[in-house]
């Protein structure tokens, strides 16, 4: 018997799982693979990607790749002034995008739609696509980031952020209002959420968390894989995430400046790895300070982590699940992390989790460790009972099916 068909519409290509959004959305498709002919329009923003454009021919019936050179995506930004939108839509539309949309539903008579972030939900928002049955994934309360921005910037800078805020809202509630379901990646996403919308959005709105994969992102594995860039000779942390991504400088910059110092000072061998793909000039700054070492894109995360004595987590901003706190606790080390890089995992507070926004007791914390290791690490089981990603897409088809 043949599959239905279904649309997904991603913002970037799906593939491979080796950051964030990416590993959320080929989780995603891998599901949504089993039960339906998936036709998948993304586009690609790194041209290392392009590399594994055929890769996606195990999922999809069919697909769509298109380029998205984040310059001209930004003058395409820019034209929001003149229109009153977000920054966002027009970031992210692209004519040819649309007119393939509009092909492959007609031609393939689709009815079923899930859409992966916001910005992706304009290609079927159109009247005429008023009958599909259209699930959207924001993952996070998207908007709240630009708040969460505008509240450590000042001048034009806080301005610009502020009005991204407030029309990324107005878009989000549209798309609530017209769309089937919305789905977060936790439920504190979704009840942030549910905050900001009518009432009447309530029953819409549900989560569906991240998860793991807990065979690939195993010490077993993770012992096998030579990565010979890795100090292996060396004491030290690690932070993981893709480092152009403005949270995660932050997070390493905030790390650099409040902790380290405190914690080098007393243990001169130790030493801080940030790993992670396309590092700005602020992070590649942070490689003169003493004993930090910048790594760039890395082929296998998994290394760094199995060998680091812990792995530190110091988001000031952030929303949703963060894949690096589970993938760390799925190799079972140790994490010292702040509340926000916790939030939506809520794992119990525990000897080989410890977790505080205050820099004086983060440095305690980290210190502690140092000079008492966790024999006794419990995070990969917690992790296998509660966020394998069989387990947490199971409702999946449902909500992709029903009305």
């Amino acid at each position: 018997m043949a599959k239905p068909k279904i649309l997904y519409l991603c913002h970037r290509i799906p593939y491979p799982p080796n950051k964030g959004d990416k590993i959320r959305s080929f989780n995603v498709l891998k599901a949504l693979a089993e039960h339906f002919e998936v036709y998948l329009g993304c586009f690609v923003d790194d041209e290392y990607d392009w590399q594994y454009q055929d890769r996606l021919t195990s999922w999809c019936s069919e697909y769509k790749c298109l380029p998205q050179h984040k310059t001209l995506a930004k003058l395409k930004g820019l034209t929001s002034f003149l229109t009153g939108k977000s920054i966002t839509e027009p970031y992210y539309f692209d004519a040819r995008m649309q007119l393939w949309v509009d092909e492959t539903i007609k031609k393939h008579q689709i009815t079923k739609v899930f859409i992966f972030s916001s910005a992706m939900a304009q290609y079927v928002d159109q009247a005429k696509y008023s009958h599909l049955h259209r699930v959207i994934d924001f993952v996070d309360v998207d908007s709240d980031k630009w708040r969460q921005y505008a509240q450590s910037h000042q001048g034009l800078m806080k301005w610009v952020y502020q009005r991204e805020h407030h029309k990324l809202q107005q878009a989000e509630q549209k798309y609530c209002e017209r769309f089937n379901h919305s789905v977060f990646v936790s439920p504190d996403e979704a009840a942030l959420f549910r905050s900001l919308m009518p009432s009447a959005c309530s029953e819409k709105i549900t989560h569906l968390l991240n998860g793991v994969d807990v065979d690939f992102f195993a010490p077993e594995q993770a012992a096998t894989v030579t990565a010979t860039e890795v100090p292996l000779n060396r004491r030290y942390l690690v932070f993981t995430g893709a480092m152009d991504y403005w949270a995660n400088v932050d997070a390493v910059r905030w790390f650099a400046d409040e902790v380290w110092p405190a914690l080098v000072a007393t243990q001169p061998d130790l030493h801080f790895i940030i790993a992670g793909g396309n590092p700005t000039a602020e992070v590649k700054a942070l490689a003169l300070k003493h004993n930090i070492v910048v790594t760039g894109r890395v082929k296998d995360v998994r290394p760094y982590i199995q060998h680091a004595l812990f792995v530190v987590a110091p988001l000031r901003i952030a929303r949703g699940i963060q894949n690096k706190v589970l993938e760390a606790m799925s190799l079972n080390k140790a994490v010292v992390a702040t509340d926000m890089a916790m939030e939506g995992i809520n794992a119990p507070q525990s000897p080989w989790l410890r977790q505080t926004d205050s820099a004086e007791t983060f440095i305690a914390y980290c210190m502690d460790l140092l000079q008492n290791p966790v024999d006794d690490i419990g995070a990969r089981q917690w992790v296998i009972e509660n966020f394998t990603w069989q387990a947490t897409l199971a409702p999946l088809q449902q909500l992709v099916t029903e009305a």
